[in-house]
């Protein structure tokens, strides 16, 4: 099972393949996500400190890009599946922006 680190939080031990944005938000992490995570808004944005996220697909790719955000460890935690450890840092947080986190995204 990987494992997610998020600081101040003890470590996330998850089911391979599971959604980050889901892990995080199942276990008390305040991420936002107001697209419901289809790769449009970029408030689920993360960024990855340590460990591979896997390949960036197009959609996430393009509105990232879109909305100028450039640095490679910065990434859609809804659209990364989770295949092995990693530690990673909420760029936008429910507490920080002040909002409901959104829909839940799907599975």
């Amino acid at each position: 099972m990987p494992t997610i680190l998020v600081e101040g939080k003890e470590p996330i031990e998850i089911e391979e393949g599971k959604k980050l944005v889901l892990a995080l938000e199942d276990h008390g992490v305040d991420i936002l996500h107001r697209c419901g995570g289809n790769a449009r808004c970029t408030t689920c944005r993360v960024e990855i400190l340590e460990g591979d996220a896997g390949p960036m697909g197009e959609a996430e790719a393009e509105i990232l890009e879109k909305k100028g955000f450039t640095e490679p460890n910065i990434r859609l935690s809804c659209q990364i599946r989770v295949h092995m450890d990693l530690s990673v840092k909420p760029i936008m947080t429910v507490s920080e922006a002040g909002m409901d986190a959104g829909k839940r995204p799907e599975e």
